[in-house]
C-alpha cells in the first residue's frame, strides 16, 4: 500500500474532531434552577427535574391540582395562572360578588377537584407533559399539503353532519369538554370571560382546564362586567412583543380574531391548505395561532409560509409553543437586526440578517448529541448555500453546555445564550 493510500485509509476510520458523543443530561434540582420560585404559597416544584430533553420537565404540585409542565416558559405561564386562581378564589368570596351571584359562591377549588378526578380530561386539557417534547431541527418529516385534501374533505363532512345532528349543549358546556382546543377557542369564550382573563392577565383560551372553567363560571355571574370593573386585582401587566397579541385575544370576538389571522396568513403567502391545517391543529389554541401569525406578520420575511408549514406538524402544546416562541424571538431580533428571509423547509427557525444566518432556539438547555450534531451541520451547510450567508449564529433562550459550545464553535457557529423570548 502506498503512503497516500495508507493515509486515506487512516482518515476513513479516524474519528472526526467534531464527531458527537451523546453528552449526559445535567443534574438539575428545582431549587438550583428556580431559586425562591421553586416553592411558594400554595405550590412547590418537586424534585427531580427531568433535564433529558430540550425543555426541563417539572412536576408542578399546587393546591389546585398537580400537573407536569414542559419548559421554563410554560412553568412561568402556570405560575401566573396559579396566582390568577388564587385571586378568583378571593373574589368569589367577596360580598359584592356574592350579591351578584345571588348568594352563591363560585368554588374555584371544586372545579379543580372535578378536573383531578377525571385524569383523562385533565390530561387532554392541560396538554403539557403528555409526551416528551422533541423537535428535529432539520427538514420537515412530510409535506403538509399532501395531507390537506383529506382534512378539508373531513371538514365538509363534519359540517354536513352538524347540520343534520345539531349539538344542543350550551357553548359553556362545549368549552368545558374541550378546554384549550380550537373548538373551545371558537365556542366557549365570550366577552365576559375575556374581560376577566384580561383583568387577571391570563390567556382566555388557556389549556389549563381549572382556570378555563373558572373563567366561564365568573362570566356567567358577571355577564355585564360590572363586578370586574369594581374589583382591583394585583396582577402585573403583560409587556414585550406579546402585549399587542394580549389585547387582540382579550378584545376581539373569536370569529373576528380568526378572520384577522386568515387575512394576515394570506399576506404572508401561506398556502390556503396549510393555513387550513393550522386552524384545525388542536396543539395550537386560538391564542397560539394568533401569536404565531402576528410575529411572522410583524416581520414579513421571505418564505414565512414554509415555517408555518413546519409548525403545522406540532402534535403537542409544547411543540406548538416552540414554533410560536421561535417566531417571537425573530420579531424581537428584527427590531435591532432586520430579518430578510427564512430558511425554507426546516423546523428550526433560521433567518438571514445581512450576511449572517441566525438559528433561533427557544429551548431550556442544549447538550451535545449525535442527533443535534447532524442537525447543526445540516443547518449550517444549507444556510450558507440557500441563504448565501458567510456567518452562522445559534441564539438560545436557555443555556448551552460547555461541550456543545466547543463543538458548535468547531462547526463555525457563534453561540449566544439567554436570548429573550419576546
Amino acid at each position: 500500500m502506498t503512503r497516500e493510500l495508507a493515509l486515506v485509509a487512516l482518515l476513513a476510520v479516524a474519528p472526526s474532531p467534531t464527531r458527537a458523543a451523546d453528552e449526559a443530561p445535567p443534574k438539575v434540582t428545582a431549587a438550583g434552577l428556580l431559586g425562591p420560585l421553586a416553592q411558594g404559597a400554595g405550590y412547590r416544584v418537586a424534585d427531580p427535574v427531568d433535564a433529558s430533553g430540550w425543555l426541563y420537565r417539572f412536576d408542578f404540585r399546587t393546591d389546585y391540582g398537580d400537573v407536569v409542565v414542559d419548559g421554563l416558559s410554560m412553568l412561568d405561564v402556570r405560575l401566573g395562572e396559579l396566582e390568577a386562581l388564587k385571586q378568583l378564589d378571593q373574589v368569589s368570596r367577596a360580598e359584592v360578588f356574592a350579591r351578584a351571584a345571588g348568594g352563591a359562591v363560585v368554588d374555584v377549588g371544586r372545579s379543580v377537584a372535578a378536573a383531578v378526578k377525571d385524569p383523562a380530561a385533565t390530561a387532554s386539557g392541560v396538554g403539557a407533559g403528555l409526551k416528551r417534547f422533541g423537535v428535529n431541527l432539520g427538514r420537515k418529516a412530510k409535506r403538509v399539503a399532501d395531507d390537506v385534501k383529506d382534512a378539508a374533505t373531513t371538514t365538509e363532512e363534519e359540517r354536513a353532519a352538524a347540520v343534520e345532528n345539531p349539538d344542543t349543549r350550551s357553548s359553556e358546556e362545549k368549552a368545558g369538554d374541550v378546554a384549550g382546543s380550537v373548538a373551545n377557542s371558537v365556542l366557549g369564550v365570550n366577552k365576559a370571560a375575556r374581560r376577566w382573563a384580561q383583568k387577571l392577565g391570563v390567556d382566555p383560551y388557556t389549556t389549563n382546564p381549572v382556570l378555563a372553567r373558572a373563567l366561564l363560571a365568573f362570566a356567567r355571574v358577571d355577564v355585564a362586567g360590572t363586578i370586574a370593573a369594581r374589583i382591583v386585582v394585583p396582577i402585573p401587566a403583560i409587556a414585550g412583543t406579546t402585549a399587542g397579541v394580549g389585547n387582540l385575544v382579550w378584545g376581539k370576538d373569536p370569529e373576528a380574531l380568526l378572520k384577522l389571522n386568515e387575512a394576515r396568513a394570506a399576506e404572508l403567502k401561506v398556502a390556503p391548505a396549510v393555513a387550513h391545517a393550522l386552524w384545525r391543529n388542536e396543539a395550537f389554541s386560538l391564542t397560539l395561532q394568533t401569536r404565531l401569525i402576528a410575529a411572522l406578520h410583524a416581520v414579513k420575511p421571505d418564505s414565512a409560509g414554509s415555517f408555518v408549514e413546519s409548525a403545522v406538524e406540532a402534535d403537542s402544546e409544547a411543540a406548538a409553543r416552540f414554533f410560536v416562541e421561535s417566531a417571537e424571538m425573530m420579531q424581537r431580533l428584527d427590531e435591532d437586526l432586520p430579518v430578510a428571509a427564512v430558511l425554507p423547509d426546516t423546523r428550526a427557525l433560521v433567518v438571514r440578517s445581512g450576511g449572517t444566518a441566525l438559528v433561533l432556539l427557544p429551548v431550556d438547555h442544549v447538550r451535545w448529541t449525535d442527533a443535534f450534531a447532524a442537525q447543526a451541520r445540516e443547518v449550517a451547510q444549507r444556510s450558507r448555500a440557500e441563504l448565501r450567508t458567510s456567518r452562522v449564529e445559534l441564539r438560545v433562550s436557555g443555556t448551552v453546555s460547555a461541550l456543545a459550545r466547543k463543538q458548535l464553535g468547531a462547526l463555525g457557529y457563534v453561540v449566544r445564550e439567554g436570548e429573550p423570548l419576546s
